[in-house]
């Protein structure tokens, strides 16, 4: 949907610009010779008649443009509003959240083809990322990159480590577990049992993260890239692993492979407004009429 939208915007920018520029080539001076004659011949020519002498679709082309464009230009290439849909990425993000999207953070694409023609930067480790969901393109995603193309990772019984890509043969960095900080357990539920937070270290990047308190997933339900063991992934050059802050209930590269650098999107900077829509079961409200506003979560995201 968010792709369509970006082709929209293009297609309505290109149409009314191309409006305003043939008109302003070969039909203004026109207009201009005429009014510039009948003023000479008759003095009733007023501003009102000039302006009406203006055809319908040229002025709305003019008034659009400049509006369009502008939109065009700050969301394809400078920042995109994004709103969370699921509870993936709790704590850090919660549903309701509406956050701002840098797009240009990791280069600037092209609005249409999204091919990358400024390589500005790459994501580091602990980024929290918007990308096009490898298995339909057409869906938006956003969960944190844990791991870098070379890294080794490693996700089994709850706890993650991560063997940075060598970058000499006689450096090789060992196998490390990401440290973890127990915060608190039960303050959050989640299909009926508790959520344990705590608090992960990658690298200089300090978040919270959620894990369901007494359950460890089947080894069986992770797919593993060939040639590696169970639960351990070796990422690939040009691509990222990525998993959700609510490590037991986000659907993540554990299950479905890596993130390439053509399907990022941007680097999610800022939560720019937060709802409540939580409701007593008897309310007549629908779902999406806010509850309430969560001013203390308006900031920057970690």
């Amino acid at each position: 949907m968010a792709n369509y939208f970006s082709i929209l915007l293009v297609i309505v920018t290109v149409v009314s610009g191309l409006i305003w520029l043939v008109d302003s080539l070969f039909f203004a001076k026109k207009r201009k010779d005429r009014h510039a004659l009948a003023s000479s011949g008759a003095s009733g020519a007023s501003a009102l008649e000039q302006g009406e002498d203006l055809p319908w679709l040229v002025d709305t082309a003019q008034q659009i443009f400049p509006v369009i464009a502008f939109v065009l230009v700050l969301r394809s290439f400078l920042y995109e509003p994004f709103q969370i849909p699921s509870g993936s990425m709790m704590p850090t993000l919660l549903v309701g959240d509406f956050i701002l999207v840098e797009k240009f953070a990791y280069g600037l694409k092209d609005p249409v083809a999204r091919k990358k023609f400024v390589d500005i930067g790459q994501p580091e480790r602990g980024d929290v990322v918007v990308f096009k969901y490898p298995v339909n393109p057409n869906l938006d995603y956003i969960k944190r990159v844990v791991g870098l193309p070379g890294d080794t990772i490693i996700y089994r019984n709850k706890q993650l480590f991560i063997k940075p890509a060598c970058q000499t043969a006689d450096a090789c960095p060992k196998m490390q577990a990401v440290e973890l900080k127990f915060e608190s357990r039960g303050e959050v539920y989640q299909e009926f049992a508790p959520l344990e937070k705590y608090t992960e270290s990658l690298g200089e990047i300090s978040h919270q993260i959620y894990k369901t308190a007494g359950r460890v997933r089947n080894e069986h339900e992770y797919y593993p890239q060939p040639g590696t063991k169970q639960n351990e992934w070796i990422v690939p050059e040009n691509q990222y692993f990525v998993m959700g802050d609510n490590r037991d209930n986000s659907l993540d590269s554990r299950f479905w492979g890596f993130v390439s650098d053509e399907h990022l999107v941007g680097k999610a900077v800022a939560i720019w407004i937060s709802f409540e829509r939580e409701r007593k079961p008897d309310s007549f409200l629908p779902s999406w009429v806010p509850t309430g506003v969560r001013f203390e979560r308006v900031g920057g995201i970690q």
